[in-house]
């Protein structure tokens, strides 16, 4: 998975009171008292405040009305001065934290506490450095900036059931223009300072920025957007030429002006693929690392557990492939040459993709009647499988997940990189679904949105140890429920290696200098994955920094807990209250240990 909102924010008019009218906190809300019932009003101010700097996520959310209403219509800002406004608001916060008496909450509110404390506090780690966030250094990339961002939000996410919807969406596009300045002009100072991304990367951007300029105003994909919507909920208007004339007069310059930029800057680019090559990027990798996986391993810690991981993950492979008759060469190498046979490839040709589509489908239906052996509460939010927009496709992730609207208004969705579907044998495929659908991200987080036990301010953040930890953990679960079929079981442990290289190709990268080139050989050798699609996600591990290596790490967590609980309640461990943990939400992997040794204990005692 690879999910974020936007990293825009609003400076809104409205007063954090006014706000407070519309509470959506915690359901036993009214059952608290004392310093819990003051620690929970605190959180829901604070994430009243954040959403008021966040247009985008309250749409997301489907919490952009009511007195919030208003944010359907804009978007945040990302200038110096926006960023700013965050930042402050931040401090502001924690500051309001630390007058709550710990001593006096429940067990439950101080793990609340623990959590949102620790997640205010990693929003300050990339201010240090003069950057929004450590895991992601570059003001422009090929996967992130508003040129990209926006026009994929606005027609995956912004709502279109009214005319007032209609209207939202003319107006957020027109912002996309000054969206795109604060881009340039936030770009231009960075690279002042040294923080550029790399020459290959400027080049992606620039081809992407291409792509999106090249169609007639009229034909772009932001006016076809609302044209298609509006007609499909029969809303009448002047869509396409108000559209048009917004993206004639006003995106299209904008892009222009930094397609310039771009161009401009590329020739003073430093050479070089990680982030050892921007001015302290040892110690901003250091932040991200431990960022994205809530732990203080250095890299070099990382980097071993990675090799250690491929080691036993290639003799299990080896094992596996073997007793499938594959013997010949190394395991990348088998697997490689499965990879290619036609038995296991979809053509590619439109038919075909949506035959791939159609079985992950029906992959998630297995693994829901699947479900109830392994879990207590099982999640009723839908979810939509779509392919990533053609727009968008050369810098995204091969796969990933957004989450469902907390009012049900927008579903989940998965989303599948279909621009090369040879990057897709169908052995591989169960083992992706199961990560990214149930029992993975989909179950992780629709549980925790419609959890009880939680403030609202944590249902909606996450951490991505614990997150991606639970999706690789949760392929695991899919085998120990007879998921996989045959070939398919090679497939889930490809799996496995592929992010156990992660941990050794984004250390390489970042901290023993490693080039995108050695990285995607490594990468290649080591997992049979086909070198097109390994090398957009070693292109990602350059510009993402350190997220790749939450993957496994957390996955270690997730399983080195469940061992310990094991361990300690014999026949008594029930492996559906075991996963009852994840309706007490994400939290970074030290506190979820503390907190599976303390359901442990009290399942000990019952």
């Amino acid at each position: 998975m690879t999910f974020r909102f936007s990293r825009r924010s609003f400076v809104a008019s409205a007063s954090a009171a006014t706000v407070l009218a519309f509470r959506p906190g915690l359901s036993f809300a009214a059952a608290l008292g004392g310093e819990d019932a003051k620690l929970d009003a605190l959180f829901t101010r604070i994430f009243n405040d954040q959403l008021l700097l966040a247009p985008e996520q309250a749409t997301s959310l489907g919490l952009d009305k009511g007195v919030m209403a208003g944010l359907r219509s804009k978007l945040g800002d990302d200038s110096a001065a926006g960023r700013a406004a965050s930042v402050a608001q931040t401090r502001a916060s924690l500051a309001d934290l630390a007058k709550i008496n710990d001593k006096a909450l429940s067990d439950a509110m101080k793990v609340n506490l623990d959590v949102v404390r620790y997640q205010l506090e990693r929003r300050l780690d990339g201010p240090r450095f003069g950057i929004d966030n450590p895991q992601s250094p570059y003001r422009i990339t090929q996967r992130f900036c508003s040129a990209f961002n926006v026009p994929d939000f606005l027609d995956s996410t912004h709502p279109m059931n009214s005319v007032e919807d209609a209207e939202a969406y003319l107006a957020r596009l027109a912002q996309l223009a000054t969206a795109i300045d604060d881009d340039i002009a936030e770009q231009r100072e960075q690279a002042g300072r040294g923080i550029l991304a790399p020459a290959w990367t400027l080049d992606l951007a620039l081809g992407q920025l291409a792509k999106l300029r090249e169609p007639a105003p009229g034909e772009s994909s932001m006016v076809k957007s609302i044209v298609r919507r509006t007609a499909t909920k029969g809303i009448s208007g002047q869509w396409q030429q108000r559209a048009e004339t917004i993206v004639r007069d006003a995106i299209y310059p904008a892009i222009d002006r930094q397609i310039a930029l771009l161009e401009q800057l590329k020739p003073t680019t430093v050479a070089g693929d990680g982030a050892w090559r921007i001015p302290r990027g040892d110690e901003i990798y250091a932040a991200a690392l431990a960022q994205a996986t809530t732990t203080n391993f250095t890299p070099e810690e990382v980097h071993q557990i990675g090799l250690e991981q491929v080691a036993e993950l290639t003799a299990q492979l080896d094992v596996v492939l073997k007793a499938a008759g594959y013997t010949k060469g190394t395991v990348g190498e088998r697997l490689a040459a499965l990879n290619t046979l036609p038995e296991q490839l979809y053509a590619n040709t439109p038919e075909s993709r949506a035959e791939l589509i159609a079985s992950l489908n029906a992959g998630v239906k297995k693994m829901n009647a699947l479900l109830p052996r392994a879990f207590a509460t099982l999640p009723d939010q839908p979810l939509d499988i779509r392919a990533v927009p053609v727009e968008i496709q050369d810098g995204a992730a091969n796969g990933y997940y957004y989450s469902a609207s907390l009012d049900g208004s927008r579903p989940a969705i998965y989303w599948i990189n279909l621009k090369e579907v040879s990057d897709w044998p169908k052995y591989t495929l169960p083992s992706l679904t199961y990560h990214e659908g149930t029992p993975g991200h989909h179950l992780q987080i629709s549980l925790a949105q419609r959890s009880d036990s939680i403030p609202l301010i944590r249902k909606t953040g996450g951490f991505s140890a614990y997150s991606e930890g639970w999706a690789l953990y949760s392929e695991q679960v899919a085998d120990e429920l007879g998921a996989y079929d045959g070939i398919e079981k090679a497939g889930y442990l490809q799996s496995f290696l592929f992010r156990a290289t992660r941990l050794v190709v984004d250390t390489g990268i970042h901290s023993k200098r490693w080039s995108r080139e050695k990285a995607t050989d490594y990468m290649v050798a080591t997992t049979g994955f086909t070198r097109p699609r390994t090398l957009r996600e070693v292109e990602r591990y350059c510009t993402m920094i350190g997220q790749a290596c939450s993957y496994k790490i957390g996955h270690i967590a997730w399983t080195r807990a469940r061992e310990k609980a094991q361990k300690a309640l014999g026949a008594k461990f029930d492996i559906k209250q075991f996963h009852e943990v994840l309706l007490e939400g994400a939290m970074p992997l030290s506190i979820l240990e503390k907190r599976i040794e303390e359901r442990t204990a009290a399942a000990l005692k019952a």
